[in-house]
């Protein structure tokens, strides 16, 4: 899954209409409902605030509100742009100014479609990375080795006793080829313990 890099508000102009999008990363629902409070403050006047959101590690608890847009024209194509580009943990507020000329059911998908898709070029995609921590147990001859092999790893602690322990932080995808490349290196000779 991805997520956002930033917060952003981009505007959209279509025959007269103008479409203010407000974009920002957010970690529960409770986070998306106060934005989406905010931003409908804020645009009070507006005819519409149509609102999206996915959260989870999995994009598990998604919404959308047309907000009085007929049904399935405002808040179901922006939360597509979302999910097409598989991002999580964000809140979008569309907020619709009318200009007084109908756009119809496919022009209002198209122009929400755009308004997402512009917030999120403008936010910019980042992947989401999952760590996890290990302790690892060695003894001495294999530190120089071992530190070595871990410098593009974080290495939290040390500790120094009868064995050294670290305590490494990696990213989760990586554990298979990091265990791997610690008992190949230690000869077997290490205890790998997931924190």
């Amino acid at each position: 899954m991805n997520t956002i890099k930033k917060e952003v508000r981009t505007t959209y102009e279509i025959s007269k209409s103008r479409f203010i999008t407000s974009l920002k990363p957010v970690e529960s629902i409770d986070d998306a409902k106060l934005f989406f409070a905010q931003i409908k403050d804020e645009f009070d006047d507006a005819t519409h605030n149509v609102t999206t959101y996915i959260i989870g590690k999995t994009g598990e608890a998604g919404h959308y509100s047309d907000d009085g847009e007929p049904s399935g024209t405002a808040g179901l194509p922006a939360l597509d742009v979302f999910r097409k580009n598989k991002i999580t943990n964000f809140a979008c507020v569309i907020t619709r100014y009318f200009g007084g000329i109908k756009l119809g059911a496919g022009g209002l998908i198209r122009a929400y479609s755009t308004a997402a898709s512009l917030a999120l070029k403008e936010a910019g995609i980042s992947e989401i990375i999952e760590y996890m921590h290990l302790e690892i147990e060695f003894a001495y001859p294999f530190h120089d080795i071992i530190e070595n092999r871990l410098q593009n790893v974080t290495i939290i602690s040390r500790e120094f006793s009868t064995n050294i322990k670290m305590i490494i932080k990696i990213n989760r995808n990586n554990f298979e080829k990091v265990k791997d490349m610690l008992i190949y290196t230690t000869n077997n000779m290490i205890k790998i313990t997931i924190l």
